[in-house]
């Protein structure tokens, strides 16, 4: 195989297998690339002979950098430490660390810690988004609309995450954890 067929090749089994872990259909990444769907098609399957414009625009809605979708197959792995993560105040004693710390089309994916007595107000989304908040360790109380909503460790909450909403650890003497997952509705639909 030469050299271009080689980069073809490459191009299409990485364009699969990312549009695959992030679920998009090749309707949708065409449509968050701005490209027509025939594209998507084409470059997934060798016959395609892409612009540089096509390939950047293609690698920025999956969130990659270029290299990444032409690359030979390798181990991607990488490592971040708790300090390159970095963390945010999301309320009164709340912490929030990102989850995953790539770019997950549609989805916040948030870690958050509680202090004893923490709590927090939740961001209101677009109609259609969904929450899911799941209760790792201690306690956590969620008022969603105005109803209460009392979790222990390894339950879950789903809720729409455009109605009001806030987080709060009841317990005055004990730290609560818990994992936070935002899907956003879709926009532009």
């Amino acid at each position: 195989m030469d050299r271009p067929q080689l980069v073809a090749a490459n191009l299409a089994r990485n364009l699969v297998a990312l549009r695959h872990v992030r679920n998009l259909t090749q309707g949708a990444l065409a449509k968050a690339a701005g490209v027509p769907r025939s594209t998507i098609s084409n470059l997934e399957s060798s016959s395609g002979n892409p612009s540089l414009t096509v390939l950047v625009k293609v690698a920025s809605a999956l969130g990659v950098p270029l290299d990444e979708l032409l690359a030979s197959p390798r181990a991607k792995v990488r490592k971040w430490t708790r300090d390159e993560l970095g963390s945010q105040s999301g309320g009164r004693g709340i912490t929030l660390r990102t989850l995953i710390p790539e770019r997950v089309p549609d989805e916040l994916l948030n870690v958050m810690e509680f202090a004893p007595g923490a709590s927090m107000r939740g961001s209101p989304h677009l109609p259609g988004t969904r929450e899911f908040f799941t209760c790792l360790a201690g306690a956590v109380t969620i008022f969603v609309a105005g109803e209460r909503f009392d979790l222990a460790a390894g339950e879950v909450l789903a809720f729409p995450g455009n109605v009001p909403h806030s987080y709060k650890n009841p317990d005055s003497s004990r730290a609560a954890h818990g994992v936070s997952a935002v899907i956003l509705a879709k926009t532009g639909i």
